[in-house]
């Protein structure tokens, strides 16, 4: 009797562990459910993923899951995995991704008013950019681009000051411009620009660079220090001259009906940590903005500085402020003015 109810005892036990076991993968799954994200969204970027953009971006992606308590995940595509420049401005206007990171100089192709940042030596330091685009020309531009099917979602990012790299020769003076075959990004002022200095600029997406600089379909380009450093485009350029003739920014833009989806709450989590990330990926680009001349020498880039007021005496003789003072309208280049100082 007692053998029998010892065995009892252990078929009960025994049952008890099976039923025990067949409740553990229901309970994980169960976990996973409670543990995955409410909205999963996508950010799509075209730089290097070691470029400031993609760091802070991903900080600002992992605050946000946390402050959210993993009701949003955002998750970073970087290097243009997503797709060149257009593709990701495309994708985010049908709302196949949720957000991009655009270059003003880029946007501008859908909404004009971003280029205006872009005016040729309008700005001399960052104390004029951050004047105007943290204060009336910056909500300018926003207000314009919101109009275009896509939201901007922070404050604008630092794109750098642009330099001009080549492989045949330095540039010194306008006049070394002439013929030169320069890529561009695919933007109506950077394009204006160099065709006023006489250069023959070539429009090209980011993604395409490297090989159009390796192949010689252009001879030169124009970047920010930051840029032409995480995209090694030092290995198929020798020269950089210091002409910072365009300050550019970024925009992390969304879908209007993928942001109006998220709760309000998130919404604003969203735009403060974007914003947060912002200001510390503006002290990257500009600190290393003066380290990158440095460590690009180190590499065999020759630097060459230049006379700025030579080469907006050209754009001005050439008639470019006129031309885009009335494209941009007179509202919108008296707020330019306003930091940049008489322009036409």
């Amino acid at each position: 009797m007692e053998h029998n109810d010892h065995r009892a005892t252990r078929g009960l036990n025994r049952r008890a562990f099976i039923a025990a076991g067949a409740a553990l993968p229901l309970m994980g799954i169960l976990s996973r459910r409670a543990d995955a994200a409410e909205f999963t969204y996508k950010l799509a970027t075209a730089q290097d993923p070691t470029h400031p953009v993609n760091t802070r971006a991903q900080q600002a992606a992992d605050r946000i899951r946390e402050a959210t308590h993993g009701r949003l995940e955002i998750r970073v595509f970087p290097a243009s995995q997503l797709g060149s420049d257009s593709d990701q401005l495309s994708q985010v206007r049908n709302g196949s991704i949720e957000f991009c990171n655009q270059a003003g100089s880029t946007l501008s192709v859908l909404a004009p008013i971003a280029g205006i940042a872009n005016t040729g030596f309008a700005f001399n330091s960052y104390d004029d950019v951050w004047k105007a685009m943290d204060g009336g020309l910056g909500n300018y531009i926003r207000a314009q681009i919101e109009k275009t099917g896509v939201v901007s979602v922070s404050q604008a990012w630092d794109n750098g000051f642009r330099q001009i790299s080549t492989s045949s020769r330095p540039i010194h003076a306008p006049e070394d411009l002439r013929g030169l075959k320069i890529r561009v990004p695919v933007s109506p002022m950077l394009t204006s620009i160099f065709q006023s200095l006489g250069a023959g600029p070539t429009p090209l997406n980011f993604n395409e660079l490297y090989s159009a600089l390796q192949t010689k379909l252009v001879d030169g380009e124009e970047n920010a220090l930051p840029t032409i450093a995480t995209s090694k485009i030092y290995e198929v350029q020798k020269y950089i001259s210091m002409t910072s003739h365009v300050w550019d920014n970024y925009w992390i833009l969304g879908n209007p009906a993928a942001f109006q989806r998220l709760p309000e709450d998130i919404r604003q989590i969203v735009k403060r940590e974007f914003d947060r990330s912002g200001l510390d990926e503006r002290a990257d680009i500009a600190r290393q903005s003066e380290s990158l001349r440095t460590e690009l020498g180190s590499k065999g880039i020759q630097f060459t500085t230049v006379d700025r007021s030579a080469f907006r005496a050209t754009l001005s003789k050439a008639g470019f402020y006129g031309k885009w003072r009335e494209k941009f309208g007179h509202e919108a280049w008296a707020l330019l003015e306003q930091t940049a100082g008489k322009l036409a």
